[in-house]
């Protein structure tokens, strides 16, 4: 079939002839650009611009070969749209040419001379090798997508909230080091995580969050330090919301960018893995009145960012700009971009980068019932997906425990990482410490945030890794070329006695307990565990806790130290399997036939539980019924001894109808012992020092 016989056929006639291509009044209600039959429909709104023209380029070029005017009529209220029949998506890309007024003071900067990427678009060209700047005088153009993934009988993961263990991974970082042992083309890719599916699957994580993947430029602060190149690695400068990050794939995607990413996601979730992206809705990469023309800034500048009486840019990202998210112009873009990636790539979940300022209005203060939160958690496209929050931001609004929640938002817990930190290096905290571990309800009130609240995490991307966390007293991040300005101060961390690499032994001893100490803890508490990647075999950042920039092994995963702490996978390892093969660590089951209450906090002696700033042990108990066998009862006592020598305390009394078992003992370099059967014939246990013991209730005629 010839294309007039196409056009004809689905009754899209061209009614006008513009630069020698036949055109016709485009479908408003879709932006960006789509194929459809017999040509391409461009869409595209401006609340501000007096004109708009459509520039068609030819792949890899800089300069258009085509520029077509929106005439007047094609413009319906403040949206652009138009058919452009005889385009095959394959032989162009394309960017738009918008003017209007010039009046900085009023947010207003068109020029009509820079060349803009649609905000919609679903590709971006240009940025498809790592770390070489965007060619051809810096011009960001889009290109259209065929959305022709085949997914099959796919089927999402869906795991319940409280169920999840989530990994945080950085894509390139993960795989690029030569030491994971992938082809070259397939380090540091979304293919490079998909080949590591089973060592995934083995660890026992249910849940992998991705640092950002939108499309972003690394070399935005590219710069030389001691011989280093440094880029921004870490990805948080947002290019483009509806597009991939290409360099992230192992191969060209021409007109089919994403179906790499598509496939992993497909396949993590057929493997009883969730997917959630970290998303950064709260800057973008245009920067302040100094940074570059890439999309929003020419479009409508005073329409996406948020501005100053007098034009100037609020900077509560720390980025140079913020996005004025409860504009309805600007809600409505996220809310499509979040849709965006449900129904096209099954995402199950997202984590919002900085999201108090999602809750900010246009001026910059704190809203009670930010529109945008309100709308992402009753969306219906949504309806299934995880809503998690970084519920502080650079301005300085902190929100953990008051983030606007509807009962669908959960939090990073922020202060179950200091408080823990804290009390596992045996500088008191006790009682804050008890409350993280059962659950934050001094923060999360049951009834208006639910019991999913809290994402608890002791390490993430941003400061420490785990190892380091108990190897540097302080930071090391000279490598980053600020003079060891940058990153926090307080790291809440210990060297265990010496500063860095050490050969002591008794140093490297202590290390690796105090990291099955955090292992557990973490395992252990009530809410959802989030580690970092790596942590489960020790990986280091070499003390950098801001490794931003770091495309090298400060970042990248050594994957030869899974080898070398091949007992601290290991423990990881089984450590996630028993938080999975007990209910009552997660949640409330039925009542325990002891009467035992669903969560009990206690000292030295059980439920006395008085504790002051010289208090070194915790006790928490865990009691109920088995899910799967009702008749059964459940139920899990973790003791924590953060004083440098050992103790003793008494367990509360089950004797009635079981023993103590002890599960898990850090002072053992396996940490779990439970396949050495030792049982407490009464209550009173000795706890090593710095360590900490889980213990199961058994039948009390198990010999």
């Amino acid at each position: 079939m010839d294309k007039s016989a196409q056009v004809e056929k689905y009754h899209m006639v061209p009614i006008d002839n513009l630069q020698g291509y036949d055109v016709r009044p485009g479908m408003y209600e879709i932006n960006g650009a789509t194929a459809i039959p017999g040509g391409v429909n461009f869409t595209i709104h401006s609340h501000n611009a007096t004109s708009c023209e459509l520039l068609l380029f030819h792949r890899m070029e800089s300069e258009p070969f085509a520029i077509i005017p929106f005439p007047e009529q094609y413009k319906i209220g403040n949206v652009y749209s138009m058919i452009v029949f005889g385009l095959n998506i394959e032989d162009f890309e394309y960017a738009y040419s918008v003017d209007g007024p010039f009046d900085p003071k009023k947010g207003l900067v068109f020029d009509k001379t820079k060349y803009l990427l649609d905000p919609y678009a679903k590709a971006v060209t240009g940025q498809s090798v790592w770390g070489k700047p965007v060619a051809l005088n810096n011009v960001y153009k889009a290109r259209v997508v065929k959305n022709d993934f085949d997914w099959k009988d796919f089927k999402k993961a869906s795991i319940p909230m409280e169920d999840l263990v989530i990994y945080e991974l950085h894509v390139r970082g993960f795989t690029k080091d030569g030491s994971s042992e992938l082809e070259e083309n397939e380090r540091g890719t979304f293919e490079g995580v998909r080949k590591k599916i089973p060592y995934l699957k083995e660890l026992g994580v249910n849940a992998v969050e991705l640092m950002p993947i939108f499309e972003f430029d690394e070399t935005r602060d590219k710069r030389e330090v001691d011989g280093k190149t440094l880029l921004d690695y870490w990805g948080y400068n947002p290019i483009s919301f509806f597009a991939p990050n290409t360099s992230y794939s192992s191969k060209i995607e021409f007109n089919r960018e994403g179906n790499e990413l598509k496939r992993l996601i497909k396949e993590l979730n057929e493997n009883g893995i969730e997917v959630f992206l970290d998303v950064v809705f709260n800057h973008t990469a245009e920067g302040n009145e100094l940074g570059p023309y890439i999309s929003f800034k020419g479009l409508d500048n005073n329409i996406y960012y948020m501005l100053t009486p007098d034009g100037y840019y609020y900077n509560f990202s720390g980025c140079g700009n913020t996005l004025n998210c409860n504009h309805p112009i600007v809600h409505q873009m996220i809310l499509e971009c979040l849709r965006y990636w449900v129904v096209n790539y099954r995402v199950n979940g997202f984590r919002f980068d900085l999201a108090t300022i999602l809750g900010r209005n246009e001026d910059g203060s704190p809203m009670n019932k930010p529109p945008l939160l309100q709308s992402l958690a009753f969306d219906p496209i949504l309806g299934d997906v995880k809503l998690i929050a970084e519920a502080w931001d650079a301005g300085g609004l902190y929100q953990v425990g008051s983030f606007p929640s509807w009962n669908r938002w959960s939090e990073w817990n922020g202060r179950y990482r200091d408080d823990i930190r804290n009390f596992l290096k045996g500088s008191g905290g006790a009682y804050l410490a008890s409350n993280r571990i059962t659950g934050s309800t001094d923060i999360y009130d049951e009834v208006y945030r639910g019991s999913n609240a809290s994402v608890n995490f002791i390490t993430c991307h941003d400061g420490f890794t785990l190892y380091d966390l108990f190897s540097y007293n302080y930071k090391h991040n000279d490598a980053n070329g600020w003079n060891n300005t940058d990153g926090t101060n307080d790291n809440l961390s210990w060297n265990c006695g010496a500063e860095g690499e050490t050969d002591d032994p008794a140093v490297l001893s202590l290390r690796y307990r105090m990291i099955r100490n955090a292992c557990t803890v973490l395992m252990m508490s009530r809410g959802i565990p989030m580690f970092f990647a790596g942590d489960e075999f020790c990986n280091t950042a070499f003390g950098n806790n801001n490794a931003y920039c770091q495309d090298n092994i400060i970042s990248w995963l050594d994957w030869n130290l899974l080898k070398k702490n091949k007992k601290t996978f290991d423990f990881f390892k089984r450590v996630i399997k028993f938080r999975k093969d007990h209910h009552v660590i997660r949640k409330n089951t039925k009542i325990c036939s002891l009467g035992f209450p669903y969560i009990s906090t206690h000292g030295k002696r059980p439920f006395e539980n008085q504790y002051n700033t010289d208090t070194k042990f915790i006790g928490i108990m865990y009691a109920g019924r088995n899910e799967e066998n009702e008749i059964e009862d459940e139920i899990i006592y973790v003791a924590i001894n953060t004083y440098w020598e050992r103790d003793t305390f008494t367990m509360p009394n089950i004797a009635y109808e079981y023993k103590w078992k002890v599960v898990i003992d850090t002072m053992d370099e396996n940490g779990y012992i439970e396949d050495k059967n030792v049982i407490l014939d009464g209550s009173n246990c000795i706890i090593g020092p710095r360590s900490v013991m889980v213990f199961r209730n058994v039948d009390k005629h198990l010999e």
